[in-house]
């Protein structure tokens, strides 16, 4: 297998058959490649587990419904084509799955008809549970009407990478970003939690940010184990007064914040508790 960027050797499937590395998708005159049609979802593979798998195809499915494609396969074959390609791979993989879109034609608006699907899954460790730092951002979240908000779409990603770049200036691993009227989004490349007395809060979703899959099932499994989860606007002198910060997402799962701008943090109870909670229902997402 080849190498794909940093994350290990991978595979792709396009065009009905799959590809060892890094396969070429995309021509010069590609609509997606100057015009910025590509949809994408993320999901974990974790030694023969897929938690939420079905629901991370699906999404790939709503995305690019949103952003004006045709998509050529269904989220049920996405599904399966997943565990075919995640069969390729040592039973004790850890793997990133990723599906995506994009349109070859069309001139600013995409021709739907134009829509193909690529499948690429590549090996990626967990990164190390000793946390993360962050700092706040310069950057802002934008609104619903201003981009493709409501999409997991790769336009959205260079504002991360603005943000991304800023933190590591400062000597942070990660950067909060804020909407437009100042109040905390989330992290540039995960949703965020803080937590206060024992009690898990989270921003409400308000347009400028994604509902991610695993935030939802993170808050459901906290919940249900009996913890409260609050859903409400978070500004940044709560995040200071925080007992822990954490992420939630699909890359790291949960992940906690050991440093925020000057203030020394350790991971925390709820933090803790989130991770092995969501490790838990992990197990049950098995072939």
């Amino acid at each position: 297998m080849g190498q794909h960027d940093g994350f290990g050797k991978g595979i792709t499937y396009v065009d009905g058959k799959w590809v060892e590395g890094n396969a070429p998708l995309m021509g010069s005159m590609t609509h997606a490649v100057w015009l910025s049609s590509v949809v994408f979802d993320g999901a974990r593979a974790i030694r023969g587990m897929a938690p939420d798998l079905d629901r991370h195809c699906a999404r790939c499915i709503d995305s690019a419904l949103k952003f004006g494609l045709a998509p050529p396969v269904t989220a049920e074959e996405i599904f399966e084509l997943a565990w075919e390609g995640i069969g390729k791979f040592p039973a004790d993989a850890v793997l990133y799955v990723r599906p995506m879109m994009f349109a070859e034609d069309g001139f600013v608006a995409p021709i739907p008809e134009s829509t193909r699907f690529a499948l690429v899954i590549t090996d990626s460790p967990m990164p190390d549970r000793g946390g993360f730092t962050a700092c706040m951002s310069s950057y802002r979240r934008p609104t619903a009407d201003a981009a493709p908000t409501d999409a997991k779409a790769s336009c959205l990603y260079p504002n991360s990478a603005r943000a991304l770049r800023e933190a590591a200036g400062r000597g942070f691993d990660n950067a909060v970003v804020c909407d437009l009227l100042g109040n905390v989004a989330e992290f540039a490349t995960a949703n965020l939690y803080c937590a206060k007395d024992g009690i898990a809060y989270t921003p409400v979703t308000n347009g400028t940010f994604l509902n991610g899959i695993t935030r939802q099932r993170v808050m459901k499994l906290l919940r249900e184990a009996g913890t409260e989860v609050v859903e409400q606007t978070i500004t940044v002198a709560d995040l200071k007064d925080a007992d822990e910060i954490f992420s939630s997402g699909n890359y790291a799962k949960v992940s906690s914040v050991t440093k925020l701008e000057d203030r020394d943090l350790q991971p925390g109870p709820v933090a803790k508790k989130a991770f092995e909670l969501y490790m838990e229902f992990a197990e049950t997402a098995r072939r």
